[in-house]
């Protein structure tokens, strides 16, 4: 099977998506808005909480923010990446569990969905992505496993060995902080089958690992750092990616900016790590007041 043909920015470069973890006190039809002003071709939206700590939002459905947020994106003309976030459990029972979830970011126009394991039990896991791939594409959806070093699904060896056991296609998601902590290497990328990685995360970090879960969790979650601001060799792992393909920021950042501040940023900084990885003739966002 070829490459899919990947989808373009604005000014027919790389796509670039916000992620809703950069900003997550935003919902979704607040994102969208978000994104379209800052610089942004394309939005992630978090349908499904990922943790209990995070507000409860009516965001399965025809809810009267989904229909909002339906609006703004067909306003803004922003193509909706990507969808999150599935998590796979012990007790996961696929179509009862995402079927609303799936339904609902087909409404919205979305591409791709972000899936996670937490289950001790890969012959299950393999089991349920296999479901849950075949039920996605029932609404034209493709799931894309990411593997995280807390989770039960910790690096790009044990994703790779779940993908590869799906009836259909299912991406390979890569995470810039995540395949970092987890000692992945340029080498590790290239092997993987190309129509595996569909689009991928990017962010920057300290260069001195976490020694501690409770650490690698903070970090990923709340203290990131902008692209080009820390110690991970982007351009090289950008550069064992697929060309062109499209790129979501997750850059969740300490301090009290407000969220517009911190996307535009993001999107700056983005596009200048873009700019160095010299595949796809961009230059750097300049923004003006």
């Amino acid at each position: 099977m070829g490459m899919q043909a990947q989808p373009q920015g604005h000014d027919g470069g790389r796509l670039l998506s916000l992620a809703p973890l950069t900003a997550l006190e935003l919902d979704p039809a607040e994102l969208v808005s978000c994104a379209a002003a800052t610089g942004f071709d394309a939005v992630g939206l978090r349908l499904i909480r990922a943790t209990g700590q995070e507000p409860v939002r009516p965001t399965i459905g025809l809810t009267p923010l989904i229909r909002e947020t339906k609006r703004r994106l067909d306003d803004s003309g922003l193509q909706l990446l990507d969808i999150e976030v599935v998590r796979l459990v012990p007790d996961t029972d696929v179509r009862p569990d995402f079927e609303g979830f799936l339904e609902t970011g087909a409404y919205l126009g979305a591409a791709e969905v972000l899936v996670t394991g937490y289950d001790p039990d890969h012959v299950r896991t393999a089991d349920n992505l296999a479901q849950l791939s075949l039920l996605a594409a029932e609404f034209g959806l493709t799931i894309n496993l990411e593997p995280m070093p807390w989770t039960e699904v910790r690096n790009l060896h044990e994703g790779a060995a779940l993908v590869a056991q799906c009836p259909v296609t299912v991406g390979l998601l890569i995470d810039a902080i995540h395949y970092d902590r987890a000692g992945s290497t340029p080498a590790e990328l290239r092997a993987l089958p190309r129509d595996w990685i569909r689009y991928a995360q990017i962010c920057d970090a300290p260069t001195e690992r976490p020694t501690s879960v409770a650490e690698l969790m903070y970090q990923g979650r709340s203290a990131r750092l902008l692209p080009g601001e820390g110690g991970i060799d982007l351009v090289s792992m950008l550069r064992a990616l697929p060309t062109g393909l499209p790129i979501s920021v997750e850059a969740p950042l300490l301090g009290d900016a407000p969220a517009a501040v911190r996307a535009a940023a993001a999107a700056r900084a983005s596009r200048e790590v873009l700019a160095s990885v010299d595949d796809s003739g961009w230059t750097p966002l300049i923004r003006t007041a």
